[in-house]
Formats: C-alpha cells, sequence, structure tokens
C-alpha cells in the first residue's frame, strides 16, 4: 500500500460498501471547492474509474449552476420520496462522470435531524456499490450537517486558499474533525498558490502548529497529507463564467495541469484496496 493510503479513521461512521466515499470540504467559503471537486471528478473519470459526484451542500447547493446543468430528479426528490436515488442520478457524457444534484428547496434540510440523517445515509449506502469512488462536495464550515456529510467519508480532502482567513478557518476545522471523528490524518490541497511550492510549505507551517497543539486520541500527532497545489490562473475564472469543467475549457493551462496531478494522486493513494 502507497505511504499516503491510510485507512478509514475509527471515530468516523462506517464507509458504505462499494465506493471509497471521499469528501472534499472546506473551513470558509470562497476557495473553490465545487469547482475542484467537479474537475477532479472529471480527471479521474478520464483515467477510467466510475466517479459519483454528488451535492452534499443541501443549503446552498450550487454544482447545477457551476456546470449549467439541470436534473428533473434531484436529492430533494429522493429526500421526499418521490424518486428512488438511483432516478436521481445524472449520467453527462460531457462531463464524464455521473452527478447527483440537490436541487431546490432543500433549506428544509439544512440541519441535521434523524430524518436527514437516515435519507442521507440511505442514498449513500445505495449508490456506493455502482462506482469506484464517490466524492462529496460538502458544505463548508463545521455545521452538524457538514460534520456528518465528512463522517460518512473514508477520506477528508480539505480545501484553502492562502489567505490568512482561509488557513484560519481549514486549521479550526482540522481541530474539530480530530476532536469528534477521531480523524488523525487529513488531505490538504492549497487553490490560488502564487508560486510553486507555497501550498507545500503552507502545509508544513500548519503541520507545526497542529504537532505544537493539537493532540489526537491516540496522542500521535495530526498528520496533514499534502495533495498538491493549484496556481492562480485566469482561465478558472473564464471557466466559471462560461459555467464549464476547466479541463474542457482549458485542458492545457497550468491549473487543469495541476488538477490533473493531484488526480493522479487521488488515484495512487485513495482508490487502493485497504489492507
Amino acid at each position: 500500500m502507497p505511504s499516503d493510503a491510510l485507512p478509514a479513521p475509527a471515530g468516523a461512521s462506517p464507509a458504505p460498501a462499494g465506493a471509497r466515499v471521499v469528501a472534499l470540504t472546506s473551513g470558509k467559503g470562497g476557495v473553490g471547492k465545487t469547482f475542484i471537486a467537479a474537475n477532479l471528478a472529471a480527471a479521474l473519470a478520464r483515467r477510467g474509474q466510475r466517479v459519483l459526484l454528488l451535492d452534499a451542500d443541501l443549503a446552498l447547493a450550487n454544482l447545477d449552476v457551476m456546470l449549467n446543468l439541470h436534473s428533473r430528479v434531484t436529492l430533494h426528490d429522493v429526500f421526499t420520496g418521490r424518486a428512488a436515488p438511483e432516478d436521481a442520478v445524472l449520467a453527462d457524457a460531457a462531463c464524464g462522470f455521473d452527478l447527483l444534484l440537490a436541487g431546490s428547496g432543500m433549506v428544509e434540510y439544512s440541519r441535521l435531524t434523524p430524518e436527514v440523517r437516515e435519507q442521507f445515509l440511505r442514498v449513500i449506502e445505495a449508490l456506493a456499490p455502482r462506482y469506484d469512488l464517490l466524492l462529496l462536495d460538502t458544505g463548508t464550515g463545521i455545521s452538524d450537517l457538514v460534520l456528518y456529510s465528512v463522517s460518512l467519508a473514508c477520506e477528508v480532502l480539505i480545501v484553502t486558499t492562502p489567505e490568512p482567513t482561509a488557513l484560519t478557518d481549514a486549521y479550526a476545522t482540522i481541530k474539530v474533525l480530530a476532536a469528534q471523528q477521531g480523524r488523525e490524518h487529513l488531505r490538504l490541497l492549497v487553490n490560488q498558490a502564487a508560486r510553486p511550492g507555497d501550498g507545500r510549505a503552507i502545509t508544513g507551517q500548519l503541520q507545526q502548529v497542529l504537532e505544537r497543539f493539537l493532540s489526537t486520541e491516540s496522542g500521535r500527532p495530526m498528520r496533514l497529507i499534502h495533495m498538491g497545489d493549484i496556481p492562480s490562473d485566469p482561465s478558472v475564472r473564464d471557466a466559471v463564467m462560461r459555467r464549464q469543467l476547466l479541463l474542457l475549457h482549458a485542458p492545457g493551462c497550468p491549473a487543469a495541469l495541476a488538477l490533473a496531478q493531484i488526480a493522479n494522486k487521488m488515484e495512487a493513494t485513495l482508490l487502493v484496496p485497504v489492507a
């Protein structure tokens, strides 16, 4: 097993059978989490992986807006009992991966009630066996709903930018995940890096802070795994404004190449059998 391919934390919820469930989350909004989730899904699908991207931000879902997609059946219909989970899956030939959009009207599910918990888990358990990878694009912050979504994942990828506010919120998220879910390793991706190597340096600085101030249940220091940097790139804004995947809009731009490298690392370290 590669050194970065680690077992699921003992404190998280039991991982559903089938796909490796990976949650993308962030301490604050505006760091590019949903954009990154969609493009990583596309990059992994190009490598032959069966990928489902689920919009787990029930209160402020925007994956459909970002990709200019519309589905007649959404997660809202599944939660209200009007459709089965498999009926809400949107197969997008252009993207190369499947999606499950949250839809409108999901604000009523923005609190983690027992009903929401049960429905969410039912959807994941029903769909995970059909895929190699199930990506959860969670909400931001540390609400109960976000933390529950993350708890369903065997691995967590935290997205941040070099901005001090983003790093502060990423650190707060890491502390909560360590305390509430017993996680001892998390993966970090730094978006909008100004220079090559900035993200790895940021990961190292955060690691030093964690080793000094954060203790896990086992007493071992929290391990941050640097998954890569995405450089600041004007092509990203162009793709967002056009509501297109960057990998389709400008596949040779620096940000797209960086996303492809991160997808390669995810495949090598996450999509491997767990011993």
